[in-house]
């Protein structure tokens, strides 16, 4: 081959490395012959779809060579109603990742920044260097969002920040007092990304609501997704709340048809389903305090979380235990490529799913 077809590929796309998901329960099948898999590594429901959201998937597949609701219209007048918006403030996207991709397309250019969090989501500086900017990259305070540190690094190039709150991979979260102090101190010219994946989750009296600070802040733009809490990871949907003209750029580059009707439909019935929600809410907690429980008789230090997934302190040990979890039929998700290498990050699953990965874990802590 004479032509070196990765020079021809934007400057910034030569040398991304790609996002790392979690293993799929049947690569591992394949790469180690295990029949009986559970998977705690994505962050995702253990409960899958209620019966609610099969029913309606189910009544919507003879329409299904019809294209979608290009403008999810049904699915933006449940999301306006349920947290007091106007339709004319939400984007929909094939997951959050999408909202991310679209905000970069939009307000970056070569030249420009983007300010995030050490021990942030993997993919804010995936799309900031596709857009050919400049990810800048703030060291953590504690696991989490140092603010001031990252308002220091505001400068005139600065077009967008990305914090997540809660932060994945640590679970770390910042108050209302702290976010506001922030969203003061940055320029109204400087995009403010505020990742709520998993806000749902949270049960803390001085945790913000995004919606509420964005009516205040018109520079703030609030992301959520439906494939944590409501169970929907495998049908892509998430959706951004920010300012009428904001929305309007946005939906200036987002593609057609970027929701399936499935996925519109499952959206809108997930979000009435309420009952589903708390009952996921409910097996949280419990699967929560189950595994730092045993954590703590295992005098293992963890990050405390207030979401679906616990960061665990391995040491040295934390890859070749994940390679032993593995063998034993259990995927979760090392931290290596967060600059974490001696964490493993477990998502909580149902109780005998969680009792399992104990077991493996404890197994191989004594051998």
């Amino acid at each position: 081959m004479s032509c070196d077809y990765r020079a021809l590929a934007a400057a910034g796309i030569q040398t991304l490395k790609p996002y790392e998901p979690g293993k799929p329960i049947d690569e591992l099948k394949r790469e180690l012959g295990v029949s009986d898999v559970i998977k705690l590594a994505s962050n995702e429901s253990p409960l899958g779809l209620s019966p609610r959201v099969q029913d309606a998937i189910h009544r919507a597949l003879p329409d299904i060579a019809r294209y979608p609701d290009g403008n999810g219209f049904r699915l933006k007048q449940a999301l306006a109603e349920r947290h007091g918006l106007d339709m004319n403030q939400l984007t929909l996207g094939c997951g959050s990742n999408e909202l991310f991709e679209l905000l970069a397309k939009a307000f970056l250019g070569p030249g420009d920044e983007a300010v995030m969090s050490q021990y942030a989501f993997a993919v804010y500086p995936l799309v900031v260097q596709a857009a050919g900017a400049k990810p800048v990259v703030v060291p953590s305070r504690d696991w989490g969002h140092d603010l001031d540190a990252m308002a220091d690094a505001l400068t005139e190039r600065t077009r967008l920040v990305f914090i997540a709150n809660p932060n994945n991979p640590t679970g770390t979260w910042l108050s209302k007092g702290e976010l506001k102090a922030f969203m003061t101190a940055v320029p109204e010219n400087v995009l403010v990304v505020l990742d709520e994946a998993y806000a749902e989750y949270v049960d803390q009296e001085n945790y913000p609501n995004g919606f509420k600070l964005q009516r205040r802040y018109p520079n703030l733009i609030v992301t959520r997704t439906f494939s944590k809490a409501y169970g929907l990871a495998g049908l892509r949907v998430g959706y951004g709340v920010a300012n009428a003209e904001i929305t309007d750029i946005l939906n200036r580059v987002r593609q057609p048809f970027n929701l399936n009707s499935l996925a519109l439909v499952a959206a809108e019935t997930a979000l009435a389903d309420t009952a589903r929600l708390q009952e996921s809410l409910a097996v949280n907690a419990a699967g929560y305090e189950q595994l730092t429980s045993a954590f703590k008789r295992l005098e293992l230090e963890t990050i405390p979380s207030v979401t679906n997934f616990v960061s665990v302190h391995l040491g040295a040990r934390a890859g070749a235990i994940h390679q032993a979890l593995l063998r034993a039929g259990v995927i979760v998700r090392p931290l290596a490529s967060y600059d974490m290498p001696e964490y493993l990050r477990i998502s909580i699953g149902l109780e005998a799913e969680n009792q399992r990965f104990l077991t493996a874990l404890e197994a191989e802590l004594v051998s």
